[in-house]
């Protein structure tokens, strides 16, 4: 049987992936700084639950050293560990920027780096996939330190693929458009502000964490086998395509 370890498991995102990689049948570790939070999902989806901070070198390879077992590492990862900030330059001090940059790139660098120690000592082969932003490919306001570190986790990716590709390894990504989920609730204040957010995206609507789960479960499963070193954006057109506001479709 298939088994996954997801970062940030408590999240939206990280709680969404493991409800659907369950359903399919893959075995979790779930890594969390907060495991109260998902305690009840985990003992439902009989995974294993572990408390751990993977933006530190230590609690990265806690998680993946704890969720080895007697198969091995497990052969996929989906790092959904991170935060959001939407701030712009003259709002953002150097405290708030590196909590970003640590959230975010550390997280992505630290535990992608464990996990591919521990692959490579078991002789190779899985599947990693990250999270980055539409932020990174266009120009978003109030995203500059957010586009920093999700564009440090894209040459990540891209770099950690080309170097482990013969060893069988996959590193992928997704790059989401605006999620909708506790994090970005304060942003649907009112069904006006929810109506201009869905109008920014060509395809009339917002996304949802199943939306990112969805392409992510994808780039893990053996239907992925010859990618590596891609982003994939799920931001329903953002990045590429351009409509009037509000059109009917």
């Amino acid at each position: 049987m298939a088994r996954a370890l997801i970062t940030g498991a408590s999240g939206d995102l990280g709680r969404t992936l493991a409800d659907r990689l369950h359903a399919a049948g893959w075995q979790l570790a779930l890594a969390t700084r907060t495991p109260e939070a998902i305690a009840d999902h985990a003992s439902a989806w009989d995974a294993q639950l572990l408390h751990e901070d993977v933006a530190t070198p230590e609690g990265a390879q806690a998680a993946v050293a704890n969720a080895t077992d007697g198969d091995g590492p497990p052969r996929a990862l989906a790092h959904c560990a991170g935060s959001l900030l939407t701030q712009p330059f003259h709002r953002t001090d150097v405290a708030t920027y590196r909590n970003c940059l640590t959230a975010n790139l550390d997280s992505a660098f630290f535990t992608l780096q464990a996990w591919i120690a521990a692959l490579r000592q078991a002789g190779g082969g899985g599947a990693a996939v990250l999270v980055s932003s539409t932020a990174v490919g266009t120009g978003v306001p109030s995203h500059e330190a957010m586009a920093a570190a999700k564009g440090g986790v894209e040459g990540l990716v891209r770099s950690a693929a080309a170097s482990y590709a013969r060893s069988g390894i996959r590193i992928n990504a997704i790059a989401p458009g605006l999620m909708r989920g506790p994090a970005t609730e304060r942003l649907f204040r009112s069904p006006q502000a929810e109506q201009g957010i869905a109008d920014q995206y060509p395809m009339g609507r917002y996304g949802t964490s199943a939306d990112a789960a969805a392409a992510m479960a994808w780039l893990l499963s053996g239907e992925a086998s010859w990618i590596t070193g891609e982003v994939l954006a799920v931001d329903g057109g953002f990045g590429n395509l351009r409509t009037p506001a509000g059109r009917s479709r």
